[in-house]
């Protein structure tokens, strides 16, 4: 008897589930390798600032499937946001448009972020600009975002549970009230947050861009989701 299907990758469309694992895996590289050998995958595949010197064109796409070494709540919340999210878009999109949508967000997110770096470094003090200009911006939530702004659209009357709230939220007010923080947070800038706020930003502005630039493709050749 085949019990795939009752089980937790059975119930995953392949997309969604290969993004967690990837992701897993590489968390778990990344902390093993950190503690035993002292090295540090985000050096090398971490988003680095455009005109630090360590910039790759490739770390826009590697940098997606990295994240904070010595905490795994930062990959797990990302995951599980894949996992509640992501499986619906997919199953309604298919594989393909899905992860074309998952990259696309993601590296648009990191251009955001370089963009926002290289406004501010014009006009901060030496000090400041050269802890901006070597810092690294790692994690999926660029392109996590852009899945939540996604699901937002699609189902914007869908209630949702979000913890500490002991009420259901509509998801696009979810949605709109997140972009809404993310957007104060970022220009708050404050001191010691290493949050990259315009990122979720930047995944949620190429989501927007994507979804409606499908929507527009899809009436014209009476493709309907």
């Amino acid at each position: 008897m085949d019990n795939s299907r009752n089980s937790f990758a059975g119930v995953l469309p392949t997309v969604t589930k290969n993004i967690i694992i990837i992701n897993g895996i590489i968390w778990l590289a990344q902390f093993v390798l950190l503690k035993r050998a002292d090295i540090d995958l985000s050096q090398q595949f971490g988003l680095h600032f455009i005109k630090s010197g360590q910039f790759k064109i490739y770390q826009l796409v590697t940098y997606m499937f990295l994240h904070d070494p010595y905490s795994i709540s930062h990959v797990f919340f990302n995951m599980f946001a894949v996992f509640m999210f992501g499986r619906t878009l997919e199953q309604i999109w298919g594989s393909k448009r899905f992860l074309s949508y998952y990259l696309v967000t993601g590296i648009g997110a990191g251009l955001i972020q370089m963009l926002v770096l290289f406004l501010r470094v014009q006009s901060v003090l030496p000090v400041e600009m050269y802890s901006m200009v070597n810092s690294v911006t790692v994690g999926a939530s660029g392109a996590v975002f852009g899945i939540l702004l996604a699901f937002g659209m699609l189902f914007p009357n869908s209630q949702l549970f979000i913890i500490p709230f002991p009420f259901p939220i509509k998801a696009k007010w979810f949605v709109i009230g997140y972009g809404l923080l993310e957007l104060l947070f970022g220009v708050a800038n404050r001191t010691g947050d290493n949050v990259a706020h315009f990122a979720h930003l930047g995944g949620m502005l190429f989501g927007i861009f994507m979804i409606l630039y499908w929507k527009r493709k899809d009436r014209k050749y009476g493709r309907f989701y």
